[in-house]
């Protein structure tokens, strides 16, 4: 029987922290084992504002998961996130010398760093050099191309990068309370191994999870991603607009947003009134249930006008028979699927973790997509019985078969 082998992924988010353990054992369902999830503080559109209370926020989240996991908690899977976060399409090319006349794994380790001969902004560090396709004397979508005779190899590599400073502060928010970091990830690109299968992966498909201060997305297309980032747009805007808008207090417009929220116009969900009761400190008030989910659908809309922006200008819409999936806290929000389905023409779907065992309360819960992602990017690396690590990485995980 395989040994247990103990992941943990955690997201330092605007909302909230997660910390999410796993057993990620080769060939076999991931498992969770417990989640610790606590109201972020000291973060803002993703990233760390005040690091001493995310400090705080983060202990208490891995506190949770220990006692619920029954884990020592040493190291983590970071997910990051945050505007900064680009990617770019770069190729690598190898000359095979005619003396070895096929592919070996250098080879494969040569066209990775040839793709990232590239010249990024000096405040700007790699996160992710994700295969695309591999090409022998122009052959193309080769799956895996050692032990193939040609004279020269090619690859297509998504690059995703990021702020270094930022990322680093992160990193730093952990280590400080004793816990490495193994590795950090974007949480787009983590959300999408557990919330995007390999059929759509190969058919086209967008993820897009909404969170509290950041929306990220990840495109697919023939199994390999064609475009990722992150918009600094969230929760917490639509929070600030509803508060602005009917004049309540945070607290009160956060309550609204998520027991009474949606982006429905019309039809019985966007009729009547809701009346907020008096409380220390707020006289209470009645507003329309139609004014609340205009606010909201505005933010909503904008957030996913930006979103098709970005797709557009990489062209991710060229084939997307997989359509769009949502995720993330926001993608709760009563009505939003046909929003969505409005701005991008395309059928969209709401999603959340799946092919994980574990409480249904944890990998059923939108808000812990790319926490559970985390510890599934883990498991895709773990290298299998006679298979080298570095094989498994950019031939099973980054292809996104």
């Amino acid at each position: 029987m395989a040994r247990e082998q103990i992941v943990v992924g955690l997201e330092i988010g605007t909302s909230k922290i997660a910390a999410v353990v796993g057993d990620v054992r080769p060939d076999q369902p991931l498992r969770i084992l417990g989640v610790g999830l606590t109201p972020s503080r000291g973060v803002r559109k993703g990233e760390i504002v005040d690091l001493d209370t995310a400090s705080r926020c983060v202990r208490d989240a891995l506190a949770d998961a220990e006692t619920a996991s029954d884990v020592d908690i040493r190291s983590v899977y970071l997910g990051v996130s945050g505007a900064h976060i680009r990617s770019f399409q770069s190729r690598g090319s190898v000359l095979i010398p005619e003396d070895q006349g096929e592919v070996y794994m250098e080879h494969i380790h040569q066209v990775q760093e040839d793709a990232r001969h590239v010249q990024l902004p000096p405040d700007q560090c790699f996160l992710h050099t994700i295969l695309q396709h591999y090409y022998v004397d122009g052959q193309d979508e080769v799956l895996n191309p050692v032990g193939l005779q040609g004279g020269r190899l090619e690859a297509d590599f998504q690059i995703v990068h990021g702020a270094i400073k930022r990322i680093s502060n992160s990193i730093r928010c952990v280590r400080e309370l004793g816990v490495e970091v193994t590795h950090p990830v974007f949480n787009g690109v983590a959300a999408a191994q557990v919330v995007l299968n390999a059929d759509q992966k190969n058919a086209g498909a967008v993820m897009i999870d909404m969170g509290g201060g950041t929306t990220d997305y990840v495109a697919y297309n023939h199994g390999a991603v064609r475009a990722c980032g992150s918009i600094a747009l969230g929760g917490d805007h639509i929070t600030n607009d509803i508060s602005l808008g009917v004049r309540i207090p945070m607290a009160r417009a956060e309550w609204l947003k998520v027991n009474e929220g949606g982006v429905l116009l019309s039809g019985e969900p966007a009729e009547g009134r809701v009346v907020l009761k008096p409380e220390a400190g707020f006289a209470g008030c009645s507003i329309e249930r139609k004014l609340l989910n205009t606010i909201i659908a505005c933010r909503v809309r904008e957030t996913f006008e930006l979103v098709k922006r970005e797709l557009d200008t990489a062209r991710a819409f060229k084939y997307l028979g997989g359509g769009i999936l949502l995720t993330g806290g926001c993608s709760l929000l009563e009505g939003i699927d046909e929003l969505a389905g409005e701005v991008f023409g395309v059928p969209v779907r709401l999603t959340h973790a799946h092919a994980v065992s574990g409480p249904a309360s944890a990998f059923e819960n939108p808000q812990l997509s790319a926490a559970i992602g985390l510890i599934k990017y883990a498991q895709a690396m773990q290298p299998e019985p006679s298979v080298k690590p570095l094989r498994k990485f950019f031939g099973r995980f980054l292809s996104g078969r």
